[in-house]
């Protein structure tokens, strides 16, 4: 029986937090509360002046992920290692099937890939083509794998976009089956045309991307998808929000009841779009990833989307591509595989910019960094809260710690680091996956293998209600 005491810190959890022991037992934790006894033979952490917060979960990294020519830097073990450096310790991954590739054969492929990764995990399953097979597939991916949540590219034309019409049979789909749709939203053929465009101008440098791609594209897929999901009404999360016309969009939709979520990435609420006019092509096309960073006044509208609870969760996006890969799109910023890293550094960052700022309590901050992840894609109270029963996922925070991020020091094996040179005061000094302290004071103790798979279950809706609700939406005939 393995047994860890943290003692004498203050637990945060979404709704409070309050001076408390925590017991864990054989990867759970067994109690919270004050003055806890634990064996001679247990482990004991003094958290002594530090927050104990429930491990940060990333709801949206891409391990491994082959895409545009080549396969991103970080494996399932490098990045969930990397990730537990920041107290990040559980992860939810794409699948991203090939276009008229099975699903059940994608996600077979990436389960084989995830097998040695350090921290727990899940899938979120990309839908990027229709057929009855794609049908049935979704329905065995939630019913007997534990998948809830399906993803839906509304860019990338010529490649994994999803059409008007696949995103409707998805969408209903898995309204019927309990699974939550989620989207890139970005207007592909808009893109498309633009990225021509911008190429005819002679603007071939990674300066080009964010012209391509301005807030206006973001805001009509945005407004498009929950458009769909409206009038289906199935609930539906906007991956990446990166600008003040997607965020406005999830917010007028949810002041009129309808259920949408967005997420954050850390890297869109602290970096502009200036990264991509630096005179060095590597450091430029280092930040090329979509949506793209976006003009200084977007930040503040996201901070306050997450303040305001119209935003719910950050992730970070992690795709590492190194420079010689970047390299591809010397002559073409549409050949720059896009990408960035972040998994050790979101927590820190956010952590930094937002609590030391005033912006966000510590509570609130870990509700965006786990609590509404996992209450989302039905992990809590497993995850994303320090309670009895939990998963023994823990980081200890010291709000006094300072630290100067740099590629010289992370974890990752991404040859540059997107906050290179941010000082940030609050840090995660230790780390707790299943209950064993996988970072301690710089010192990783990653193990490949030790993650686990994550089932996820179906919402269980009213199927029979959803499903009259649409067909009373349908006009009735008129005799004439």
């Amino acid at each position: 029986m393995s047994t860890l005491l943290i003692r004498g810190g203050t637990v945060v959890n979404a709704d409070r937090e309050f001076r408390a022991d925590v017991l864990c037992v054989n990867g759970q934790i067994a109690a919270v509360g004050p003055t806890l006894e634990a064996p001679a033979s247990a482990q004991v952490l003094d958290a002594g002046g530090r927050y104990v917060m429930p491990g940060g979960i990333d709801p949206h990294t891409h391990m491994q992920l082959p895409f545009m020519g080549t396969v991103a830097a970080d494996d399932f073990f490098s990045g969930t290692a990397a990730g537990f450096t920041g107290g990040t310790t559980s992860i939810i991954d794409f699948v991203i099937p090939d276009p008229q590739q099975p699903l059940m054969d994608a996600y077979r492929n990436w389960r084989g890939w995830a097998e040695k990764s350090a921290g727990d995990y899940g899938f979120h399953v990309a839908v990027t083509w229709w057929s009855d097979s794609v049908h049935a597939d979704m329905g065995t991916l939630v019913q007997e794998e534990g998948v809830n949540s399906f993803k839906h590219f509304m860019a990338y034309k010529n490649a994994i976009m999803c059409d008007d019409e696949t995103l409707v049979n998805s969408f209903r789909r898995a309204m019927q089956l309990g699974a939550m749709p989620t989207v890139h939203a970005e207007n592909g053929e808009l893109v498309y045309l633009l990225q021509q465009e911008v190429l005819k101008m002679g603007i071939t440098g990674p300066e080009g991307h964010p012209l391509s791609r301005p807030p206006m594209v973001e805001g009509e897929a945005a407004n498009r998808a929950i458009a769909i999901a409206d009038v289906l009404g199935v609930p539906i999360y906007i991956v990446h929000v990166s600008c003040i016309e997607s965020a406005e969009a999830i917010a007028r939709a949810r002041a009129r009841g309808q259920r949408v979520y967005g997420e954050v990435l850390a890297g869109h609420l602290v970096i502009d779009d200036s990264v991509y006019r630096h005179p060095d092509f590597a450091t430029a096309a280092a930040y090329v990833m979509s949506p793209p960073f976006r003009p200084k006044q977007h930040q503040e509208m996201l901070w306050r989307g997450l303040q305001s609870g119209s935003l719910h969760t950050t992730a970070t996006d992690h795709c590492v591509f190194c420079a010689p890969q970047k390299a591809a799109g010397k002559s073409s910023f549409t050949q720059i595989p896009n990408g960035c890293g972040g998994i050790e550094d979101r927590m820190h960052v956010i952590w930094d910019a937002g609590v030391n700022t005033g912006r966000l309590t510590p509570s609130e901050f870990v509700a965006i960094t786990s609590a509404n992840c996992a209450k989302l894609f039905n992990l809590y109270p497993r995850k994303g809260a320090v309670v009895e029963g939990a998963d023994a996922d823990l980081v200890l925070w010291d709000p006094a710690a300072t630290k100067t991020i740099s590629v010289k020091t992370h974890a990752s094996k991404g040859d540059f680091n997107v906050f290179e040179g941010r000082q940030i005061q609050g840090l995660a000094t230790h780390t707790v996956s299943q209950g064993r302290v996988v970072w301690a004071d710089g010192d990783l103790r990653a193990v490949a293998g030790a993650g686990r798979y994550v089932k996820r279950p179906a919402f269980g809706p009213n199927f029979a209600a959803a499903q009259k609700r649409v067909a009373d939406l349908a006009p009735t005939a008129v005799a004439r």
